[in-house]
């Protein structure tokens, strides 16, 4: 994790915007000898969904996966898209979410599996990236998708 403390993880999530235009591309990049990629009618439903649009990518020789997350129109992800960060990893740039935009997906993420690794990782984020994290972006959102009670739960972790 890039804002808090470490944790093993076995996989990356990546937000994308996936056009319906984009999708016979996207699926090219990823030969079926070489990854799982879900076909391209289901690569279509996906970015077509007005909100929450996500897939797996999965390398077959190491069994890494990507999970796939569609920006298109959920309001979030296109917040987090717009205020993205750039970053350098081995030379290359690239890009990364807002530290708020973490901690408002984990908060999601507890209320609906009511696992506790999500508030450890809010709360090591506040704690290693305090000075990151604008808390009235984090209030505002958490406001708007009905996440209040979990933000003070998360908060009351730290």
């Amino acid at each position: 994790m890039l804002y808090g403390e470490p944790r093993l993880t076995h996989d990356v999530d990546i937000v994308v915007a996936l056009p319906p235009s984009g999708v016979r591309a996207l699926a090219a990049a990823f030969p079926l000898e070489e990854f799982y990629c879900p076909p391209e009618e289901v690569l279509l439903e996906e970015s077509l969904r007005p909100q929450r649009g996500h897939f797996n990518l999965i390398h077959h020789e190491s069994g890494f996966k990507a999970d796939i997350y569609v920006a298109n129109r959920d309001p979030l992800h296109r917040w987090a898209m717009a205020e993205r960060r750039p970053i350098q990893i081995d030379g290359a740039q690239t890009w990364i979410a807002p530290p708020e935009y973490v901690i408002i997906r984990k908060l999601e993420y507890f209320r609906e599996g009511d696992s506790e690794k999500h508030l450890r990782d809010i709360a090591s984020i506040l704690r290693v990236s305090t000075d990151l994290v604008r808390r009235d972006v984090v209030d505002d959102w958490t406001e708007r998708l009905g996440l209040t009670r979990e933000w003070i739960r998360a908060r009351a972790f730290v």
